[in-house]
């Protein structure tokens, strides 16, 4: 299971190497005959992803798994967010990967159970929560046999089916993922009164409320303005339509609920740019409810198909990025200036605006290049 790695002098040596270039590292010799490089260089990653992703986790005697269960797991922050949604008497994870979900998740419920098939992975697992003190029982078998044999009724059945096919490439309907979704749902809804299942940020929600059905919630969750995924939560229970809920965590901004399909009751009004303009973030996007932003908010939209919006009076509660800006002239535009690119239905891309126009990207200043309904427009931040 990699107890060997928990060795004083080889935890000094990983710990002395977060820094150093770890292909150079692969092509030197093990300094420790018991332990591989390779396994060395795992525990180095672990440590590095775990800085970013999951930080709970640097602390003495935690070992980390191979790169593709780091990659596969969820953040510490979209877990976090997940635990205070979820609360009960019994919690059993079907897809456990490297328990960072099943962890937070689990901390409202007296009874945890963690299925996992990966043998090596499940005990890696097991090692890190009793080297955390958290308690579980831990099941080595595939999830269909689990389910196959199973008598018990959960509070809550959580997974996080397997996004890749048998040629590791990337899947995203249902019926292709790992477990198929479709094929099970109606047993683990005879053995839990709420199914919570995670899924990839770029599944089609109509799709999902089309062949799922029995869908209470749907939370679209971002990460400082990058969707990392949507969650769905199946109940037993009649429920009124489907609420959605768009997360942006670390944003500072306020969760933004609505009711699907109310998108096919809004209507926008348009007008051209005025003293505010207003950017959705990347949940609102995924949502697809570019006329229910402008309605709810009471914002004027400059197209169609820019999604960007306007007012003269600030509206502060916005989910986005507020900007104060006014329409120039593309020859005001002086070369070599410092900027921050946009470009929303517009013809160039912000590589081929920022050659165009000789500009350097960053600083604090904005460039939206896009169209209202009177044609192309430049913006700039005041």
């Amino acid at each position: 299971m990699g107890s060997k790695l928990l060795n004083k002098d080889i935890q000094s040596y990983i710990n002395a190497n977060l820094n150093t270039d770890l292909h150079t590292l692969l092509l030197k010799k093990s300094p420790f005959p018991e332990v591989s490089m390779q396994e060395i260089v795992q525990q180095i990653k672990g440590k590095q992803v775990a800085e970013r992703k999951f930080p709970f986790l640097l602390k003495e005697g935690i070992i980390f798994p191979p790169q593709l269960n780091l990659e596969q797991s969820s953040s510490e922050k979209t877990a976090l967010y997940k635990s205070g949604i979820l609360k009960g008497s019994t919690f059993i994870d079907l897809t456990s990967g490297f328990g960072i979900d099943a962890y937070y998740l689990s901390q409202n419920f007296d009874h945890i159970t963690l299925v996992e098939q990966n043998t090596e992975l499940l005990e890696i697992v097991e090692h890190n929560w009793n080297t955390l003190g958290r308690q579980a029982r831990f099941i080595n078998k595939k999830l269909e046999d689990f389910l196959n044999r199973n008598q018990e009724h959960f509070d809550v059945i959580y997974l996080d089916p397997a996004r890749r096919d048998q040629q590791k490439n990337k899947v995203f309907l249902l019926e292709d993922l790992s477990p198929d979704i479709l094929e099970i749902q109606e047993k683990l809804r005879s053995v839990s009164n709420q199914v919570v299942i995670k899924l990839s940020p770029l599944i089609d929600l109509k799709y999902l409320v089309s062949v799922l059905p029995g869908i209470s919630r749907m939370d679209i969750i971002a990460l400082k303005n990058d969707v990392k995924e949507i969650v769905v939560f199946l109940s037993n229970e009649n429920a009124d339509g489907v609420i959605c809920n768009c997360v942006n965590l670390e944003s500072g901004e306020t969760a933004f609920t609505f009711k699907f399909g109310e998108e096919e009751m809004a209507e926008s009004e348009y007008a051209e740019p005025e003293k505010y303009i207003y950017i959705p973030n990347h949940s609102i996007l995924k949502a697809g409810i570019f006329n229910l932003i402008s309605q709810k908010f009471g914002l004027k939209k400059l197209h169609p198909n820019s999604h960007l919006y306007t007012s003269d009076i600030k509206n502060e509660n916005f989910p986005g990025r507020i900007l104060e800006m006014e329409a120039v002239d593309s020859k005001s535009i002086k070369k070599k200036g410092q900027f921050n690119i946009i470009s929303k239905n517009y013809p160039l891309k912000p590589e081929e605006i920022k050659k165009k126009y000789s500009l350097k990207d960053g600083g604090d200043h904005y460039l939206i290049f896009t169209q209202s309904k009177k044609g192309k427009i430049i913006l700039k931040s005041v």
